[in-house]
């Protein structure tokens, strides 16, 4: 079945950052998300890796208006239907499994799956998916490997996660192939500790008017 492409590139094209959330406190979620939806950021990836992940999901939800929340490090069945059912509006996975590729079937959520090497990006076509995650993208060969797999992967667009922040994002956005980014340094974990929601809003801003060339 193909990727719900629909209901994803919305998600994707709106914005050339996708914040990488990790949630330590519960009571950040809210004021976290809405500084970033303010900065101009209204997707948000909130990854399963803290115990209140799916509260917080939850939370921003159901509350905070504008927002698009996502679940990221989603790894099985079991927790994409707990995201889902949390109020998530995509689901990111660092890899693919045929376990996640059969719940992105059978669940309404759209799955951004990880593909990094030629072998995984074309399984990963060969299931629907033109849309995938590329993680972790500086470990893995950064902007020059994304490059390189342009032409022999025409119509394949990449999301990359991973040691990605202002001193390179552009040059992943200048490259035809990638969609938007993933990443955390809008939302630095001294800053969502301090409670310091306006200079996020700041840091967010100057995501937001990052250009892309897809």
């Amino acid at each position: 079945m193909p990727q719900k492409i629909d209901r994803l590139l919305p998600v994707l094209q709106g914005q050339p950052v996708i914040p990488v959330l990790k949630i330590n406190r519960l009571a950040d979620a809210v004021p976290l998300a809405t500084a970033l939806v303010k900065g101009g950021l209204p997707a948000v990836e909130i990854t399963l890796r803290t115990p209140d992940a799916i509260d917080a999901i939850r939370l921003v939800a159901n509350e905070v208006d504008g927002a698009t929340v996502g679940a990221g490090t989603v790894l099985n069945m079991r927790q994409y239907d707990q995201a889902a059912s949390a109020g998530s509006g995509f689901i990111v996975s660092p890899g693919t499994t045929q376990e996640l590729l059969d719940a992105a079937r059978t669940v309404e959520v759209p799955l951004l799956p990880g593909a990094v090497t030629p072998s995984e990006i074309m399984a990963a076509r060969e299931e629907g998916y033109s849309v995938l995650k590329f993680f972790p993208a500086e470990q893995a060969g950064g902007a020059e490997f994304l490059k390189a797999l342009v032409s022999p992967f025409a119509g394949i667009r990449f999301c990359p996660t991973g040691g990605i922040g202002p001193k390179n994002v552009v040059d992943y956005l200048a490259l035809s192939n990638v969609i938007c980014v993933g990443g955390s340094w809008v939302a630095p974990d001294e800053l969502v500790a301090d409670g310091k929601w306006d200079q996020i809003t700041k840091l967010a801003a100057k995501a937001a008017s990052l250009a892309t060339s897809a």
